[in-house]
């Protein structure tokens, strides 16, 4: 509904329909005002493309939907449910504009601090810190309860393809993993290390049991239902100076000389952009492509692979006690 919400609200797009396989929920979206069928073949001769919010395991197949009907999409991430399955998708896709929904990357702060790393020399490393204590009764729901659906599988793919927008291409991972606090068979916590193929090290602590107000949801205040703190939750270092995100205070040189750790470092003030929703932007980006535009910031097909088989190598790794490099995740590995 939060697709609906801002297709609604562009400038660029007209909503032609829901694709909706329940009769009761048809009806409810009906009561709203909304066109809605039962089947992606029952859409208006008029739609161009669609973006499907389906469950993770059919993802796949709505997407290979969109692409029998000749219509561009957005494919809500996780991209698929396995390597394998985004391997074959890629394949039908071809160069066809289809996306994966990490919208992240759509706000303005994230595109600036691309330009920002500029400023601070070679990469060395990057700390990510995500810690939001989930309330009891979002575990009321089954599913949430079941391997898969821990703070890895739910959570982590969001880190990782920031990193990899930000930073570049991740080479290997390695997980330990807990549930110690909830006392779950999902983990509650996992630490990554991470190692770039630019030789940088990062790493990323997670968790959905400890209460701080240190989270990308926290940070930006892009989602009304997580409270927000404004606390800036990753820190970037490179040799000539560090950025905090996504704030975008910079540290860097104080005078001409060297840099080293006897000279404070300058401060530059953090910078201020207006509040936006991510989702608006994303499907307006999104709008503008289908209309024959370009655009380097959309999660391209293969960014959204990548993303998915570092969380699927994150599950691994942390269920194996060993490292796990790209390439090395099963096809058919779905992280449980």
């Amino acid at each position: 509904m939060r697709h609906v919400e801002v297709a609604q609200r562009s400038d660029k797009v007209d909503l032609t329909c829901i694709v909706e396989p329940s009769d009761a929920r048809r009806a409810d979206l009906a009561q709203m005002g909304l066109t809605a069928v039962a089947a992606i073949e029952d859409a208006p001769a008029a739609t161009r493309a669609a973006i499907s919010a389906t469950p993770t395991q059919l993802h796949h197949d709505s997407a290979l939907q969109i692409l029998d009907r000749g219509w561009a999409g957005i494919i809500e991430k996780p991209l698929t449910a396995t390597v394998g399955e985004a391997k074959a998708l890629a394949e039908v896709a071809g160069d066809k504009p289809l996306f994966c929904g990490h919208h992240r990357r759509c706000h303005p702060f994230s595109i600036a601090a691309r330009e920002a790393l500029q400023q601070i020399g070679d990469l060395v490393g990057v700390q990510t810190l995500w810690s939001l204590r989930k309330h009891d009764t979002y575990y009321d729901t089954p599913w949430r309860t079941q391997p898969g659906a821990g703070v890895l599988m739910t959570n982590v793919s969001h880190e990782l393809d920031l990193l990899r927008f930000l930073i570049g291409e991740i080479d290997e991972v390695s997980a330990l993993t807990s549930n110690a606090r909830r006392g779950m068979v999902i983990e509650d916590t996992a630490a990554l290390s991470l190692r770039f193929a630019n030789g940088a090290l990062g790493s990323v602590l997670m968790s959905d049991a400890g209460a701080s107000p240190w989270a990308f949801e926290a940070a930006s205040a892009e989602n009304p239902a997580i409270a927000a703190s404004g606390e800036d939750y990753l820190r970037i270092i490179g040799t000539q100076g560090a950025l905090a995100f996504p704030s975008l205070t910079r540290w860097g040189r104080s005078d001409g000389g060297e840099i080293e750790w006897s000279k404070p470092l300058s401060r530059h003030a953090p910078q201020v952009y207006d509040k936006i929703d991510p989702l608006l932007a994303q499907i307006d980006r999104f709008a503008d492509v289908v209309a024959g535009g370009q655009d380097d910031i959309l999660c391209t097909l293969s960014d959204g692979a990548a993303a998915l088989e570092l969380t699927l190598a994150a599950v691994l790794s942390g269920r194996d006690g060993r490292p796990v490099k790209r390439g090395d995740v099963p096809d058919d590995f779905r992280g449980a």
